[in-house]
């Protein structure tokens, strides 16, 4: 798939917006875009396995929902320190967008994967105050 940088940055906002949509419409809860309601993804990813049990786990279903919560933290990742979005193609297996700051590049989406399916305990908060701290920290020396 060729898809332009603009196209890839505009995916990515609509992704977070669906995000918002979502939590709204599964849970009637409001992410408000900002870097305190990064904690409120960690119970939402956890609600929609409670919710919909093995259904949630499924592949279509643990795509999206990886995806739209990525790209919403890393939106605000993006407001706060900044960054460019990366449609990943190393693997043609497995494609993937990561957001790249300063030499680092952050798998939001990959996070959420991890604690959806592999480990509830994993904190895509800690996860992203970690990426943060990265860079405050570099930016004080």
């Amino acid at each position: 798939m060729n898809i332009t940088q603009e196209e890839l940055e505009q995916l990515m906002a609509d992704s977070a917006q669906n995000a918002i949509e979502l939590t709204k419409e599964q849970f009637d809860i409001d992410l408000d875009e900002t870097s305190s309601s990064i904690a409120i993804v960690d119970d939402v990813l956890l609600r929609f396995i409670y919710r919909y049990k093995d259904q949630a786990l499924e592949d279509n279903m643990v795509f999206t929902l990886c995806n739209v919560y990525g790209a919403y933290i890393g939106e605000i990742f993006r407001r706060e320190i900044g960054g460019i979005w990366h449609y990943e193609v190393s693997d043609p297996h497995s494609p993937h967008v990561l957001l790249e700051y300063a030499g680092h590049s952050y798998a939001f989406a990959g996070i959420c994967y991890q604690r959806l399916v592999n480990d509830s305990q994993i904190s895509v908060l800690q996860y992203y105050q970690q990426a943060i701290s990265n860079h405050r920290q570099s930016s004080a020396h």
